[in-house]
């Protein structure tokens, strides 16, 4: 049983990860109502799984009672299906990114799919304001043996440059109280609209073939943003 220090559900319930019970017809109620996330013994994507829950407690607890606030808004309504909120939950779940930038435009070129400028052009500076803060476990689990086109879904966050100052517990600590409270912002509602791609491999360092121009020019992993339809 792997059992993080504080971490909890929605509901308050300590969350600790165990094999799956037999039946399991529910998995966000089950972790509501139980606080046992199930865990798959020798199965990578699961230990990620649990390891997020004890690197963004707060942030896994709020997508966690995202879903079930909209699984019963959908009830009431009538509404067959998980519904495009869901939809987005889970695919942030899976294969998050938060890119924390000190450096507006860093943060502005990555959102606008202008790769080269951000990745390559702005290598140095990006180096040094930004942060990219995997979430999702399932992209975890890929970037074991990353592959061409291996893509993030990611949210966009600027701070001021002493937030790049912070111990790292601290930081990572901040960041997860920031982002439960942005997945969860009514003011804000989340949905597929929130997710910016981004190419995970772009990132400097995570492969020898990013240390050129022309890595960032390939356009079949490096998409130009589509026009916005009218």
């Amino acid at each position: 049983m792997l059992r993080p220090p504080g971490p909890v559900s929605a509901s308050g319930r300590p969350t600790a990860s165990v094999p799956p019970p037999a039946e399991l017809p529910a998995f966000e109620q089950h972790i509501d109502a139980t606080g046992e996330v199930p865990t798959r013994a020798d199965d990578w994507h699961d230990f990620f799984n649990a390891l997020a829950w004890c690197v963004w407690p707060r942030s896994k607890a709020a997508c966690n009672a995202l879903h079930l606030t909209e699984q019963h808004s959908r009830l009431a309504a009538g509404l067959a299906g998980r519904g495009p909120r869901r939809d987005a939950l889970t695919q942030f779940d899976e294969c998050g990114v938060l890119v924390v930038s000190a450096d507006p435009e860093i943060s502005a070129l990555l959102a606008a799919h202008a790769w080269e400028a951000a990745f390559w052009q702005r290598r140095t500076r990006l180096i040094a304001t930004t942060r990219f803060l995997v979430f999702g476990h399932a992209s975890w689990d890929q970037l074991r043996e990353p592959f061409f086109g291996l893509c993030a879904k990611a949210i966009h966050r600027v701070v001021e440059a002493d937030w790049l100052a912070l111990p790292l517990p601290a930081r990572q600590a901040e960041a997860d109280a920031w982002l439960a409270t942005h997945l969860a912002s009514p003011g804000q509602p989340f949905g597929k609209a929130s997710l910016v791609p981004l190419p995970l491999l772009g990132i400097p360092g995570l492969t020898p073939a990013s240390e050129c121009a022309d890595y960032y020019r390939d356009t079949r992993q490096f998409r130009p943003r589509r026009p916005s339809v009218l």
